[in-house]
């Protein structure tokens, strides 16, 4: 089968970085699904896991988390699926990745796609929308006020791919108002097309930007990215007992800053369910259900900024290379085989 890999941590820049591979099919587990990939998105983790990893000599590794496609086969425990069902998932860290024809995934983490979508709208969606609701609603839980803080969630880097997630599950599924950060005029207009009620600068100190807008002290802060660059403001506009959550990977994170107000740090990383199978995996399934639903009953969209043509070792080369260039809004999706 066609796949995409590499054999070796480069830079982007070089054309060995990512790979076009042929690679032996894979062998459906008990309760694994073999899904023809149809559509795959890209994710900062896909760049972190490639300048970080080295795999065994004359073992190529798969990138890619999100994928839309087609069951082509099933494992004998398998329950919730049939062959040709479409889907759409997020992968797990440890297993190949998705940039491959035929791909094997655990149907516990696994959704149906919206019928609403195309497979590459639909792979734009897993990771993001995963991680955006358990650190809203599992992990900050963005239902329960805290007392006397406004009511409104500071959501940092809210034209993202989770942060554009997280905009719209806080605007149409709970009555808080809505604070996205963004510090470029298409970014802004992204976050307020999604659903934001206020847009401020993160290049800008963020105590005073909020305290700009007059609502008061936000009772949930939820930061997508630079983190320890912006928590002492941070910890200066949250409300006291507020809660926090983050989901980027700091060198150091020092949240004293947090202590006097009692705010609570909560960390999100969407690939502890499947790593560490717990047992509640199966709710990631439930999850992806429910935001399938919700997306083709027009609540939800799909955020797709870019669609970069067929998945091959160049198209994925450019990818990369524009998340790490820090300058990507929504999700960047590639779909069909070169």
């Amino acid at each position: 089968m066609r796949a995409v890999g590499f054999h070796k941590s480069l830079p982007i820049e070089d054309a060995q970085a990512l790979l076009d591979l042929g690679l032996p099919e894979p062998v459906p587990g008990p309760r694994d699904l073999l899904v023809r990939v149809r559509a795959v998105s890209v994710n900062p983790v896909d760049t972190k896991v490639r300048r970080r990893a080295n795999p065994p000599e004359g073992q190529p590794q798969v990138l890619g988390y999100d994928a839309a496609g087609l069951v082509e086969a099933v494992g004998p425990e398998v329950t919730r699926f049939k062959v040709g069902d479409p889907v759409f998932y997020a992968g797990a860290l440890g297993r190949p990745g998705t940039n491959a024809e035929l791909h094997c995934v655990d149907e516990r983490i696994v959704g149906h796609k919206p019928a609403s979508l195309s497979f590459a709208e639909a792979a734009a969606m897993p990771l993001t929308a995963i991680t955006a609701w358990e650190a809203l609603f599992d992990r900050l839980d963005i239902r329960r006020p805290v007392p006397g803080a406004a009511l409104a969630v500071l959501i940092v880097g809210g034209a993202g791919g989770v942060g554009s997630i997280a905009v719209q599950l806080a605007r149409r599924l709970t009555d808080l108002t809505v604070i996205a950060t963004a510090s470029r005029p298409e970014t802004a207009a992204w976050s307020r097309t999604l659903g934001a009620h206020h847009v401020i600068d993160h290049t800008r100190p963020l105590a005073a930007e909020v305290a700009a807008l007059g609502i008061g002290a936000p009772g949930f802060v939820f930061s997508t990215t630079h983190t320890d660059r912006h928590l002492p403001e941070i910890g200066a506009l949250v409300a006291p007992q507020g809660r926090f959550a983050l989901i980027d990977d700091p060198a150091a994170l020092d949240v004293l800053p947090l202590k006097q107000k009692s705010v609570s740090t909560h960390w999100e990383f969407m690939f502890t369910r499947s790593m560490f199978a717990t047992a509640d995996m199966d709710a990631q399934g439930r999850l992806l259900d429910e935001v399938s639903r919700l997306v083709d009953a027009g609540t939800l969209k799909t955020t797709v900024a870019d669609h970069f043509g067929a998945i091959s070792a160049a198209n994925l080369r450019r990818a990369h290379a524009l998340i790490e260039s820090g300058r990507a809004k929504g999700k960047i999706v590639l779909e069909g085989w070169a």
